[in-house]
């Protein structure tokens, strides 16, 4: 690259930069001047209004009127309107795949469970997929992006996962081959775990500041995604953080990774539903779903029945080793449970705490916060549509012609 074109890319990519700040700083603070902004952003008044008249020019923000300003002066308002934009959230879960359309915000507007995927009908599976994102793309034009969750331990680069418990038919499908060039709008694709972090980090007000977060994903399989000083962990592959696939028993249950003990082997929602076939605490566990299964351990649980409150609390201790884990290895602020063994509710809680209360350093544990998902949706499918979010605030000009 010459002298001028490296000058030319280096002037773009700040430009990009900038438009990217002042996109989140509306995002984050709603309606605001241009001074406000330009204040904010350490940039000049002149350098704020060229970038705002890009963006309105390409209709991604929009003047609002007059608002009180500095010195009690009236200022053309700016606003991100989070109605606008729309996006697209797949979340694969071995046997389930869940779509839903979400705003800028997370606001639901549609959330669809396709019927369980069975290991050998997964291209069935794929054409209900294509078929209900084409559907949903005809009938929302303002739909500018789709993001995926899978599960992991998902090889970014290559596009494919390279274990998935229960589930291998998985293991030889190819993500981005399938989907990155299938649609009108921009296909995004990360780890399940990962795309739960950002749900919360984007969509939950309570963790929105959180710099140093952690969402464990407790659903098919196990596992976790972290924000750590305001950046997303992701290694060298994009498998970083498979807290599923580390072992709390050497001597444990064989694991489909090559592993033995491995947590999602005890706590996952196939895991559980394996016991609840093996015991008969629940009557025709093995005509249920996974979900369906934890949903009436969970329920019996809460009727009283003391053999579902015993299983409730060991698996609850389980998830605790894995807290351990998560507070040994990341120091987090937060730690937020999610997905659908989280669904055990206070009970469940309560005994990840009585692990964590033995097992972790005190300065550490009073320093962090163990809670729910507050999440109106399930993280992963609301953060399949957070990935999509991101890119859309991080990278403009990959959505719209911005000259």
């Amino acid at each position: 690259m010459n002298t001028e074109s490296a000058a030319t890319a280096t002037r773009s990519t700040v430009s990009e930069t900038n438009r990217s700040r002042v996109l989140h700083y509306l995002y984050t603070h709603g309606i605001s001047s241009r001074a406000s902004i330009a204040e904010a952003l350490g940039l000049s008044a002149a350098a704020i209004t060229k970038i705002t008249a890009r963006l309105i020019d390409a209709d991604i923000i929009h003047e609002v009127g007059g608002i009180e300003g500095r010195k009690n002066r009236r200022s053309i308002g700016l606003e991100l309107d989070p109605r606008q934009f729309h996006f697209i959230g797949v979340k694969f879960a071995r046997s389930l795949v869940e779509i839903g359309v979400f705003d800028l915000k997370g606001e639901t507007s549609s959330l669809t469970d396709l019927p369980p995927v069975k290991n050998d009908a997964i291209p069935d599976t794929i054409r209900t997929i294509h078929e209900t994102i084409t559907t949903l793309l005809d009938n929302d034009p303002s739909i500018v992006a789709i993001g995926m969750a899978v599960p992991g331990p998902y090889l970014r680069h290559e596009g494919r996962t390279a274990v998935v418990s229960s589930m291998q038919g998985w293991r030889t499908f190819n993500f981005l081959d399938e989907f990155s060039g299938a649609f009108r709008v921009p296909v995004f694709i990360e780890q399940d775990a990962r795309a739960g972090v950002l749900a919360q980090y984007l969509f939950d007000p309570s963790s929105s500041n959180c710099r140093n977060l952690a969402y464990y994903l407790l659903g098919e399989g196990v596992g976790l995604g972290v924000i750590d000083d305001g950046r997303l962990v992701n290694g060298a592959q994009g498998a970083a953080a498979e807290i599923g696939h580390v072992s709390i028993d050497i001597n444990g249950l064989p694991c489909d990774c090559g592993n033995r003990g491995c947590l999602e082997r005890y706590c996952s929602a196939v895991a559980i539903h394996r016991r609840l076939t093996e015991t008969g605490i629940i009557a025709d566990a093995d005509n249920m779903t996974h979900k369906q299964a934890c949903h009436a351990l969970f329920e019996q649980a809460a009727q009283g029945d003391a053999d579902a409150q015993a299983l409730v609390h060991e698996i609850g201790r389980y998830v605790g080793y894995g807290c351990v884990t998560i507070f040994n290895t990341f120091n987090p602020e937060r730690i937020v449970l999610g997905d659908i063994v989280a669904e055990g509710g206070q009970p469940l809680l309560d005994a990840a705490r009585e692990v964590v209360d033995e097992r972790v350093i005190p300065e550490l544990n009073q320093a962090t916060t163990i809670c729910l998902s507050k999440l109106p949706a399930d993280a992963a499918v609301i953060g399949a549509a957070a990935v999509a979010v991101t890119q859309f605030l991080e990278h403009p000009s990959r959505f719209f012609t911005i000259t």
